[in-house]
């Protein structure tokens, strides 16, 4: 068991759906197959989460990751809040309960950054909430990317048949086309190609592009950045090295992805690339950071206030993060251990 990388999950929002996914997921015996999972989060909301699971499931607290010790079972918690009970009513968030969740966050960072924690894992939170709590970030990406001192990161979406990476994410559909340049372009192939190759085991990952407009411009009848960005920034892609080709029409280019062709896709903004992929994978999909110095994934969800506490959320998403994450760190150690790094050029 002391072989098996300590995944560290992140509790989110006490007030979400986060709680009731964790011991849903660490119900499973399999889990302990892989990894020694550690939650970070709040005693008493786990206990009362545990309680209404009516499964045969314990609590242990310890203080340090090395405690842990892959029991199924037993949930091994780092406490990091103790919350009063007004401020965990499922459904009901609070500002102490914000708190907590961004607190968690940073407590997961910390021990990734110094070895403690082989990678962490995520659960949903609320951005008004982080707000609200006094962290003015978008979310937990951007969070992470600045206790990382990270500034170039890549948001992928990943399921068994799928996986997407963006070129921008949160941003009006209006204001793609100003905001893309062939630099950001090349950047998330560049981060994108590395991370297939030490965080997935991808030997010579095989990366599609795609194109922004209708029929990938039409020559420049429906659209110029494919001619004067996207273009130039896979020619620049393939010169140094990596295997990457577009850009394609997006209308045809997932149905070749999700079949197989492609290890992933490189899209341009958000719903272009997440439209297909939740199409395959809404309930499975995993949220991955690339580029970052830790590993972190995530589910893809939110935290779903409108059935908290109400033992009706779907657990898959945390099982296929926790699953990834557990993959990822082995990969990454083989990987460091072989020398091998992919598309470290930024010139």
């Amino acid at each position: 068991m002391s072989d098996l990388p300590v995944i560290g999950i992140t509790m989110g929002d006490p007030a979400g759906i986060g709680p009731e996914i964790i011991v849903k997921a660490l119900g499973n015996r399999d889990i302990y197959g892989f990894c020694r999972p550690v939650v970070l989060g709040d005693s008493e909301v786990l206990s009362s989460t545990i309680l209404k699971a009516s499964q045969n499931m314990s609590l242990h607290t310890i203080t340090s990751p090395s405690e842990a010790e892959a029991v199924p079972g037993r949930i091994d918690l780092l406490a990091i809040s103790g919350l009063r009970d007004q401020a965990v009513l499922p459904g009901k968030p609070t500002v102490e309960g914000g708190n907590a969740m961004v607190e968690y966050v940073i407590k997961a960072v910390d021990m990734c950054m110094n070895g403690l924690l082989g990678a962490m894992v995520t659960c949903p939170i609320s951005k008004v909430l982080m707000h609200r709590a006094g962290y003015l970030y978008d979310g937990h990406t951007q969070l992470i990317a600045h206790l990382t001192n990270t500034d170039a990161y890549v948001m992928m979406l990943a399921g068994e048949r799928l996986r997407v990476a963006l070129v921008t994410i949160h941003c009006a559909l209006k204001d793609v086309p100003d905001i893309l340049n062939m630099e950001m372009v090349y950047e998330t192939i560049r981060i994108t190609a590395r991370a297939l190759r030490d965080d997935f085991g991808l030997e010579n990952p095989y990366i599609a592009v795609a194109a922004l407009n209708p029929h990938a411009g039409e020559e420049g009848l429906f659209g110029s950045e494919e001619e004067e960005i996207i273009s130039p920034a896979v020619g620049r892609a393939r010169d140094n090295g990596l295997n990457v080709v577009g850009p394609f029409p997006s209308d045809t280019l997932f149905y070749k992805a999700a079949s197989g062709q492609f290890d992933a896709v490189v899209a341009m903004y958000h719903d272009q690339g997440l439209i297909p992929l939740k199409l395959l994978h809404f309930s499975d999909a995993v949220n991955v950071t690339l580029g970052l110095p830790i590993i972190r994934t995530s589910v893809d969800h939110g935290t779903a206030y409108d059935i908290a506490g109400t033992w009706q959320a779907d657990a898959s998403s945390l099982k296929a993060a926790i699953k990834m994450a557990a993959r990822m760190v082995k990969n990454r150690a083989e990987s460091t251990g072989r020398g091998e790094r992919v598309g470290n050029d930024r010139g």
